[in-house]
């Protein structure tokens, strides 16, 4: 590759994390696991089949092929530009490689900032499934009760924050093995519902919710796009999301330019079967009715599996061991999300702070682990301070935080597709593969990614987007606390950038990461 002149040596692959430490199925596991499937089916589905104004209904499968889409294209530009560019800080270095210095410095800060939001919702999951867990194990209603208490729930999410934040310092080798049990048991046992549930459906032994699949599931075209396609696509895109870790630790995997790139697509593929799979099993017996164990009552949303399980499994010995292990998968699902969304935040604190975009410290690395010793500490301890903040402030600020996320992710990922069209412009007329993988595809994504923030946004900033739990809307300055949470996540991470310049202006002068075109594939 042809670049420009650079002023100091790059630092990709020269931070002291452990090289060759991960192959292709390590990253693939770790990709998966970071998008939390059963945790996410868990608690998502439900708000997909209820869509918007319009209801999204049996729909919802094909929704979830539709948000496949832009990620998808999106994960072809991860592949491309680490072909080329294999540094942890992925979205920070590959923006300012192609814009400039401020601009992968906002890509690097909605990458953080969406990882330490997300850590709150994962670790108030965790928390809470901790004690549901232990009251079937034991079957003791008062243990399972503690799991709506927020006391409870909150110091034990703090617990986890900690445990996974130990777990990922003691070296990636570790987090890896760990995260082949954790994704293997929510995958099989999310495999079980799904099968179980569509042999009840076509044997006749459904219950009266119960409808037949059809392929027609998979087309929502039909469906209004503002009312309810939009809507949907918001929260089966955060589905989706996470599957970046994969490319995030790729200075440790046995082939840096080709290994996170392929592990990425390939999640994204896996993740694909896995919701099709889940959601038309689910829509199939439960059915989307407003009342009962429908999908379309938005009293089952936030846990459609605590109430289809119950329904599906029955009350039999088989039945309470079936729910125990519905209950270990979103435990194990929301903990091993906790773990990996330290991953990559950790290391994209450890790229910004080599190329001084960041202070020092956090390039401090364990001699022996070789991990990032104050951005894997610091990355859960601020996480931790954020999630004990805002659940003392307001259980409804914290539902708001979460929400921004999907505002978050689409920076960056949008910010992603389009640095690989700028980065990669003087190449992509010398093939159709370049033209397509590295111009026509990123864009698209981009685009589409572009849309959903700016429809989003205006969705978030409605006063009666988020309403608590007495009917009132949660605002901030008279507008829904949703969209100005994710506005001011970005406002505070220009006013820091602002500072940084003053503090570190050899970044921001172009001296440690300087733009870059590619010239020779």
């Amino acid at each position: 590759m042809s670049t420009t002149a650079s002023r100091n040596p790059d630092l990709a692959g020269q931070k002291g994390l452990k090289t060759g430490a991960l192959g292709l199925m390590s990253s693939v596991v770790v990709g998966m696991a970071s998008t939390a499937p059963a945790f996410s089916l868990a608690a998502a589905l439900g708000w997909v089949v209820l869509g918007g104004m319009t209801p999204v209904g049996v729909k919802a499968p094909g929704i979830m092929l539709l948000a496949f889409i832009p990620m998808f294209f999106i994960s072809i530009a991860y592949k491309e530009l680490n072909r080329v560019e294999p540094d942890c800080g992925t979205v920070f270095t590959w923006s300012a490689r192609a814009f400039g210095s401020r601009t992968g410095w906002l890509g690097g800060w909605a990458l953080i900032m969406a990882d330490v939001i997300c850590m709150s919702s994962l670790a108030q999951v965790a928390g809470s499934y901790s004690f549901v867990f232990f009251g079937e194990v034991f079957q003791n209603p008062d243990i399972a009760a503690l799991g709506g208490d927020v006391v409870w729930t909150t110091t034990a999410g703090l617990i986890w924050i900690v445990l996974m934040t130990w777990i990922c310092w003691r070296g990636i080798e570790i987090s890896a093995k760990l995260q082949y049990w954790l994704l293997g048991i929510e995958i099989v046992v999310l495999i079980i519902f799904s099968i179980f549930a569509l042999y009840r459906v076509y044997s006749g032994g459904g219950v009266a919710e119960s409808i037949t699949p059809d392929v027609s599931w998979l087309n929502p075209f039909d469906l209004p796009f503002d009312s309810a396609i939009a809507p949907a696509l918001l929260t089966a895109l955060f589905l989706y999301w996470g599957w970046d870790t994969a490319v995030a630790i790729n200075e440790e995997t046995s082939n840096p330019t080709k290994t996170p790139g392929n592990a990425a697509v390939i999640s994204t593929l896996l993740l694909l079967v896995t919701y099709v799979l889940v959601s038309t099993a689910a829509v199939a017996f439960a059915g989307v009715g407003d009342t009962g164990i429908g999908l379309g009552n938005p009293d089952n949303a936030d846990d459609i599996f605590a109430v289809v399980g119950t329904a599906l499994f029955g009350d039999s010995v088989l039945g309470k061991i079936m729910m125990m292990l519905l209950a270990v998968s979103v435990l194990t699902s929301a903990a091993a999300s906790t773990q990996t969304t330290i991953l990559p935040t950790a290391r994209g604190a450890l790229s910004m702070a080599a190329f001084k975009a960041l202070p020092k410290s956090f390039t401090k690395m364990h001699p022996k682990y070789l991990t990032p010793t104050w951005a894997t500490w610091g990355m859960g301890l601020i996480s931790a301070a954020f999630y004990l903040a805002f659940t003392v402030l307001s259980p409804n600020m914290l539902a708001a935080l979460v929400g921004s996320i999907g505002l978050l992710i689409a920076i960056y990922y949008g910010m992603t597709g389009f640095a690989s069209v700028w980065f990669f412009r003087k190449t992509l007329g010398r093939s159709a593969r370049n033209l397509f993988m590295r111009g026509i595809i990123p864009l698209a994504g981009g685009l589409m990614m572009l849309v959903v923030f700016i429809y989003g946004l205006q969705q978030f900033l409605l006063p009666d987007w988020l309403v608590d739990d007495n009917g009132e809307n949660v605002t901030l300055f008279g507008y829904g606390a949703v969209g100005v949470v994710g506005i001011l996540s970005m406002v505070i991470g220009a006013v820091l950038m602002v500072w940084f310049n003053i503090v570190a202006p050899a970044y921001f002068q172009g001296k440690t990461l300087e733009k870059r075109v590619h010239t020779v594939d």
